[in-house]
This record gives structure tokens, sequence and C-alpha cells, in this order.
């Protein structure tokens, strides 16, 4: 059991609580960045005239060398040490003797264990936004495509207003788009850099925490040595951007869920997306979209989970923040993952258009825009809406819509109705007169498709 702390125990810790304290199962995942942060760290040191040159080029030679061991399969990692950083100076020593002991002068696991796992985030952070950038790439094709695609606008899951498809999924855009924003938030108030905080006081050498973090493409460093070794408010924050970016990932497919339903029958999911019954051949089931609905919970899970490790920690460092790794580790894998499926099905999803058109039609979504059309000849509004409201009655009964009606039977509720009442309520009329900021009119969504595609350019 190789430890970096034994001097102060003359006994053996109990293998169940070794085990039960250690880490390298889960934070084995942190050797880069373990060894970025220590050659940033053992350049400085050798700058400040701390280490001899020597000394640094022996160190700098073994690290690489140890990662490149690990990651072509000559070195494994096994649980022989309690984590990452015990085992990386383990294997320096054995390979490079006393100067690999020197490694970690002017350094504590304490600032270490805050910087490996402040540049794994910093990395995830630049991941989850590049997968983003992909979403937003594939909904802004499928709104370029379908601008003049209608279908009903909901309320309360009931059909309200007729509006596009591609006025249906800038919506999504506008969302997935403030959680790229987020990641931008994130990544620039957590590049600063913890190394040589120590344990909790700084050190006594002197360091130039500034060059160090230079190496490493940090912004500054961080200016309390309390906080940098006990701070995960940055995490806290990429999980709840996580857990926002899941849930409107959940809410996407939950609409996919529905429309691809045999009572919708909107979209077809494509079969690399699907599955089928065990029992029952007919079914083609929407598993991705229920699947990345259902994980939602589980990083929900691991944001709830680290804000309860961190509520009642008094400074500095404290074991319980060993337990900010796993959960947050299973999370960013649940989201990249999410975003990657959920792309390619959407990229690969096709829109049955002509059963989304009629389903507006007799949805009675027009509804609204027949009764504008009343008030346009005269009638007051609110009896405009009296008078629509037993239209749609006397369709209801005849299991018709209010296109379908002939001049006669429009006649019979109001002599108002003239046959430009059949524009007045096409799909086409209504969703083109909507032409404000933000509108499902052709013009309004050709103008937010122009500055959707120029944000995506310039980021």
């Amino acid at each position: 059991m190789a430890q970096l702390w034994g001097g102060r125990f003359t006994g053996e810790t109990d293998r169940l609580a070794y085990e039960f304290n250690a880490s390298i199962d889960f934070d084995k995942r942190l050797l880069c960045q373990d060894v970025e942060g220590s050659v940033a760290h053992v350049t400085m040191l050798a700058k400040q005239g701390i280490l001899t040159e020597d000394e640094k080029e022996s160190i700098l030679r073994g690290l690489q060398n140890i990662l490149k061991d690990v990651e072509e399969g000559r070195l494994e990692i096994d649980d022989s040490c309690e984590d990452i950083h015990s085992f990386v100076e383990a294997r320096l020593i054995e390979r490079i003797g006393d100067a690999g002991k020197k490694m970690h002068t002017g350094r504590s696991r304490n600032d270490q264990v805050a910087l490996d796992m402040r540049l794994y985030t910093r990395q995830q952070v630049c991941e989850t936004d590049a997968l983003l950038k992909k979403l937003l790439e594939v909904i802004l094709k499928v709104m370029e495509e379908n601008v003049e695609t209608y279908m009903p606008g909901f309320t309360h899951l009931q059909k309200a207003q007729p509006v596009t498809l591609a006025h249906h999924y800038g919506a999504y855009f506008e969302m997935f788009r403030r959680d790229r924003q987020r990641m931008a938030d994130i990544y620039q108030r957590m590049n600063l850099c913890p190394l040589g905080a120590g344990a909790l006081a700084g050190t006594t050498y002197p360091l130039d925490r500034e060059y160090a973090a230079s190496l490493m493409e940090f912004a500054g460093v961080t200016q309390n040595s309390m906080d940098s070794v006990s701070d995960r408010d940055y995490l806290i924050e990429f999980l709840s951007a996580l857990s926002t970016i899941m849930m409107h990932l959940s809410r996407f497919s939950e609409e996919i869920i529905i429309w691809n339903s045999n009572e919708y029958q909107f979209v077809e999911i494509d079969d690399a997306y699907s599955t089928g019954s065990s029992i029952m051949p007919q079914k083609k089931n929407p598993d991705i979209a229920e699947l990345v609905r259902g994980k939602t919970g589980r990083v929900y899970g691991a944001l709830m989970s680290l804000l309860t490790t961190m509520k009642g920690l008094p400074l500095a460092y404290n074991k319980d923040m060993q337990e900010d790794k796993e959960v947050s580790f299973d999370a960013m894998d649940t989201v990249r993952g999410c975003l990657t499926l959920f792309t390619g099905m959407l990229r690969t999803m096709k829109f049955r258009k002509e059963r989304m058109a009629e389903s507006a039609m007799k949805g009675f979504t027009n509804a609204t825009d027949a009764a504008d059309y009343l008030v346009g000849k005269g009638v007051p509004f609110r009896d405009a809406h009296a008078v629509i409201g037993r239209l749609v009655l006397y369709c209801i009964e005849r299991q018709t819509s209010i296109d379908k009606l002939s001049m006669e039977e429009l006649k019979g509720i109001s002599d108002k109705f003239e046959p430009d009442i059949y524009d007045a309520v096409s799909l086409e009329t209504c969703v083109a007169k909507r032409l404000t900021t933000g509108a499902p009119g052709l013009e309004a969504m050709n103008k937010v498709i122009k500055q959707y595609k120029e944000y995506l350019t310039e980021s």
C-alpha cells in the first residue's frame, strides 16, 4: 500500500479502512491532468532555483514516460497506491530515484487534487460546449428546411395556434444557446489556478504561482489559499449547468416521444435510434429519447449529492471532498453521451409534414385567427370570441374543421363571414401574418435563422 504520509504512523492501516479511503479506482482518469500539473510545478521550481535543470529534465522525462506507458498499455494503474497522485510519484521515484522525491517540493496533495480536478473540469466544459454547438447546428439545419412546415403549437398539451416546425425547433435553439453561454461563464470563473496554495496556508518556498498558472493556460491564480483547496463552487456550478442541459434534452425527448406515438405520427425515428419489442413485432420504440429523459434524474442526483456533501464543511480541506469525483465523472459522462446520441437521433429523424399540417387544422389552431377576422369586419372581440366558440362546437359535433364548412354553414353562425374567410383561416395565412420579432412568420423566421447562422459561425 503505497502512501505519501507514512512517517507519522507506526501501525498499518486496516485494509478495509485503506480501501474505503482510496480513490485510485475513479481518480485514475485524472492521470493526464496530474502529469500536466506536475510538469508545470517542476518547471516553475527549476525557474525559481529550487530544482536544478538536470533534476527538472529527469523528472519531466520520467513523467512523460509514465504517461506514455500507461496510454500504450505497458504500465497498469493498480490499487497498490491509494490515489493517482501517489501512483505517479511512486512510479517516478522507482524510475529516476532521488530526483523524483523532490517533485512534490512546495506542494500539498490538497492543492494538487484541487488543480487536477479543475484542469479536468475545464476540459469537460470545453467538450460539452463543442457538443452543444453540434446539436445547435443540427437544429438550425432542420429550421432552415422547415420554415413552411406547418404544425400545431400547444399549451397545456392542447392544440393552440399554428406554428412551423422551424419555429418550434427555434425554441430549443434558444435553450441550448443559453446552455453554451453558461459554459462560457463557468469557464471564465473557474479558470484560475490553485497550485501553490499548499495544504491551506501557502508555502515558505519562493514559488512563482503566476508562471506555473501561465504554463497551464490559466487566466490567473486564486487569491486565498484556504479557498483554493476547499472550493468546489465551480464544480457545483458545472453540475447545475449540466442539469439544465439535461432538463432541456428531457423536454425535447418528451416531445419526440409524443410525436412518435401512433396518435400523433409527426415523426419517424431512424432505426439506428430505435428498438423493437421482444413480444410485439409491430413496435418501434423511441428508446434513446426515453433513456435521455430517464438519465436526467441521474445528473440531478449528482448535483444534489455534491451540494449536500459541501453544505456543512468547515474550512479548509476535508476528506469529504473526495466524494466530488465519482458523481461528477458520472454526470459528465452521462451528459456527453446523451448529447451525442440525441444529436444523431435529430439528424436522422424524418418528419411527416402532411400529418402535422392536418393535425393543426383539425385542432382548430386557426380559431384565434377566425376571431380576428370577425374583428376586422367590425365585430367586438369579445363577441367574435363567442361566435367562434359556437363555430368550433358546430365543427366538433360534425367532426369537421372550419375550412371545410360551406359558406352557407358559416353564414348560419354569423352573417359577417364572407368567402375571404377561407384564406384568412388557412395555415399559410395564419402563420404568415405573425411577423413580430420571435414569431413564426416566414419573414421573422428568416431573420432569426440568419442571426443563428452568424452566431454559430462566430462562436
